[in-house]
């Protein structure tokens, strides 16, 4: 059976390709891709304790799950849908606009969160950061995450709008804006969404320093 790997940032990096065909026998599992996997792109095999496996858009932790014929795997490295609030955006974010999509008169309380490139990681001196997604799967772990923080503050509305692309220092990464009658619900969201934003959504980072680069979550 046929398998669709798609590989992201660093994974893509090393095997020198984003997207792959894989031929394994019907009922092959994970395991047996990450198998496949390895021997052709040797270069991988480092990765591996440190990336997630996503099929068909859906984290699976277990390498013995099957696969099914014509199945779409990614290589998600460590990270940094159809949700009406949330973005992925190649444009500067503007914190007002993203504000805009969840204040309203009986919301008294709003916190937006603006995360923004810093010119240093410990004693490394930051020039630039270099963003990719799967925007597919990003799009909608990050609906999933805003609908269950309103699903657990049902008082809050929020949104997140997150850059893809070069960023220089200064600029903003992500905005998220949550609005609600009062501030404890608010902060309290606002921390959810971007805590797990940084878990599980694969947006990959690439910080461009003065004595190198480095995917964030690979290496110091």
């Amino acid at each position: 059976m046929q398998i669709t790997l798609l590989l992201f940032a660093a994974a893509r990096e090393r095997a020198g390709v984003g997207s792959a065909e894989l031929a394994l026998p019907d009922g092959a599992t994970l395991a047996d891709l990450v198998a496949a996997a390895t021997a052709r792109w040797p270069a991988l095999e480092a990765l591996w304790p440190y990336v997630r496996l996503a099929v068909d858009e859906a984290f699976v932790s277990d390498l013995r799950a099957p696969l099914r014929p014509g199945a779409e795997v990614a290589v998600i490295p460590p990270v940094s849908g159809g949700h009406p609030r949330v973005a992925l955006v190649e444009t500067p974010l503007d914190a007002r606009t993203v504000e805009g999509l969840v204040v309203g008169p009986d919301r008294g309380g709003v916190v937006t969160f603006v995360g923004a490139v810093r010119d240093h990681t410990g004693e490394h001196g930051v020039t630039r950061l270099e963003y990719e997604a799967y925007p597919a799967m990003a799009l909608r772990v990050l609906g999933d995450i805003v609908a269950g923080a309103e699903a657990e503050w049902p008082s809050v509305r929020a949104a997140v709008h997150h850059r893809v692309g070069v960023l220089a220092v200064g600029e903003a990464a992500v905005v998220v804006a949550v609005a609600a009658p009062h501030r404890g619900p608010a902060f309290a969201a606002c921390q959810a969404i971007i805590d797990r934003l940084k878990a599980d959504v694969p947006i990959f980072k690439k910080e461009v320093r003065t004595d190198g680069s480095v995917w964030v979550g690979l290496g110091p």
